[in-house]
C-alpha cells in the first residue's frame, strides 16, 4: 500500500506539471499543491506566463557573501570613494553629500517621493536605490547614462541637487592634505582632477550589493525558507499576475523601458521619460524597469515616488492601466500621445492573491546592511 501511495502521489505531480501553463488560471486550488511543484530544482518548475516576443531570464540566486568583501572595502580607491560619497564638500553649499539622497540606513535611497537638494529645491523623480547599481545596464529612470562614472557627475553639478561648480571642486579638495594623501594612495599620482573623483565614487558604489534573502535560500534548495503563502505569491508572480514579463532574472528586471500608464500627459505631473533622451515618439512615458531586489526597503515606488503602499501598487497593475492609452484617433492627431505598453493587462487578481504577491515581495527583500559612515572626514 505504501508503494501504491507513493506512485499515486508521483502521478499527481506529473499530471499537474503537464498542465503547467494553466496554473495561473486557477487549476491548482491549494497552496500545498503549488508548494509541491516548486520544492524541486528550478529547471523543473512550471514555466512562467511570458508573452510572445518577450526576452526573459529565469530566476537565479545571488551569490553567497564575497569572502573578499572586507579586502575590497579597504582598497585605497574604495576608501577614497567612500569618503567622497559621504562628504558634503562635493556640493556648492558644503551641506549636501551623495549620501543625503542615498542613505545607508534606507537601502541607499531616501524614503521620500522626490529628493530635496540645493536651495530646498525638489526634484521631479524618485531617488533610485544604489543597491546592485554595478549590474545595471542603464542608469537614471530614463536610462540616459550607461556608465557609473558619467552618472556620478550629473547630481554633483545639477542646480537642484548638489549645485557644485566643477571648476571649484578640485581646488577645494586639493586644499585638504588628507584628500591629497587619499588620491595619491588610490591613483599613485599627486595630481588629480574630475575623472579620478568619478572613478573613486564609482568604485565605492560598485560595492553596494543586496544581501541574500529568503528567496535566494529557496532557489538554492532550502524549501523551508518560504511560507506557503509566499510560494503561492511567487507562483502568481510567474503566472496569473504576469510580472515576469518585465521582472525576471537574478535582479528581477528586464533592464528595459516601458510605459505603464503613469505619464500624466498634459497634466500637472507630466513626465515623458525616455522620450527626453531619444526624441522618439514611441518612447513617450517609458521608464526603466526597476529591480525588485529589496523592494520593500526601497519605497516609495515608481519614477515619481507617488506610491507608498505596496497593496495599492499591486492594485494599479491589477487594473491593467489601459484607461489612459491613446486611441488610434488620438495618436493620429497627436503623435506624442502616450500608448500604454500592451504587456499591461487587467489581471483579475483577488484580494487573497494580492496578499500572497505582497508576501512574496517581503520574501525577495533581504535584511538591509546599515553601512557605517566614515567616523571622520578629511579636513
Amino acid at each position: 500500500m505504501r508503494i501504491l501511495g507513493v506512485f499515486v502521489s508521483s502521478l499527481l505531480v506529473v499530471i499537474l506539471l503537464s498542465f503547467g501553463e494553466q496554473y495561473g488560471s486557477g487549476l491548482l486550488s491549494t497552496t500545498d499543491s503549488i508548494a509541491t511543484l516548486y520544492q524541486r530544482p528550478i529547471s523543473e518548475w512550471p514555466k512562467p506566463n511570458i508573452d510572445s516576443g518577450v526576452v526573459w531570464q529565469e530566476f537565479s540566486s545571488l551569490p553567497k557573501v564575497d569572502s573578499d568583501y572586507f579586502e575590497v572595502m579597504e582598497s585605497p580607491i574604495v576608501v577614497l570613494g567612500k569618503n567622497l560619497f559621504f562628504d558634503p564638500i562635493l556640493s556648492g553649499s558644503n551641506q549636501i553629500s551623495c549620501s543625503s539622497c542615498h542613505h545607508p540606513q534606507t537601502s541607499w535611497a531616501d524614503k521620500v517621493s522626490t529628493p530635496v537638494g540645493h536651495d530646498h529645491l525638489s526634484g521631479t523623480r524618485n531617488t533610485p536605490s544604489l543597491l546592485n547599481v554595478y549590474a545595471r545596464k542603464t542608469l537614471f529612470w530614463d536610462g540616459r547614462e550607461t556608465a557609473l562614472e558619467a552618472q556620478a557627475l550629473s547630481p554633483i553639478e545639477a542646480h537642484h541637487e548638489m549645485n557644485m561648480n566643477l571648476t571649484q571642486l578640485i581646488p577645494k579638495l586639493k586644499a585638504i592634505q588628507g584628500y591629497n594623501a587619499l588620491f595619491l594612495a588610490a591613483f599613485d599620482d599627486p595630481d588629480y582632477s574630475m575623472p579620478e573623483v568619478l572613478k573613486a565614487l564609482s568604485a565605492f558604489q560598485r560595492t553596494l550589493k543586496s544581501r541574500r534573502s529568503k528567496f535566494d535560500e529557496f532557489l538554492d534548495g532550502n524549501y523551508k525558507a518560504l511560507s506557503a503563502q509566499q510560494i503561492e505569491g511567487m507562483h502568481l508572480f510567474r503566472t496569473k499576475a504576469r510580472c515576469m514579463n518585465c521582472h525576471n532574472g537574478q535582479f528581477l528586471t528586464d533592464e528595459d523601458f516601458h510605459n505603464i500608464g503613469l505619464t500624466y500627459y498634459k497634466r500637472k505631473f507630466e513626465d515623458l521619460g525616455r522620450y527626453h533622451v531619444t526624441g522618439k515618439a514611441e518612447d513617450v512615458g517609458k521608464f526603466r524597469t526597476p529591480s525588485l531586489r529589496d523592494v520593500m526597503n526601497t519605497g516609495p515606488w515608481m519614477h515619481n515616488g507617488m506610491f507608498f503602499n505596496i497593496t495599492g501598487l499591486i492594485n494599479i497593475y491589477n487594473s491593467g492601466m489601459q484607461m489612459n492609452s491613446a486611441t488610434p484617433a488620438q495618436k493620429a492627431a497627436d503623435p506624442l500621445y502616450p500608448v500604454t505598453d500592451p504587456l499591461m493587462q487587467k489581471l483579475n487578481l483577488t484580494k487573497t492573491e494580492i496578499a500572497a504577491i505582497e508576501s512574496f515581495m517581503h520574501a525577495i527583500t533581504a535584511t538591509s546592511y546599515h553601512m557605517r559612515r566614515p567616523e571622520k572626514l578629511p579636513r
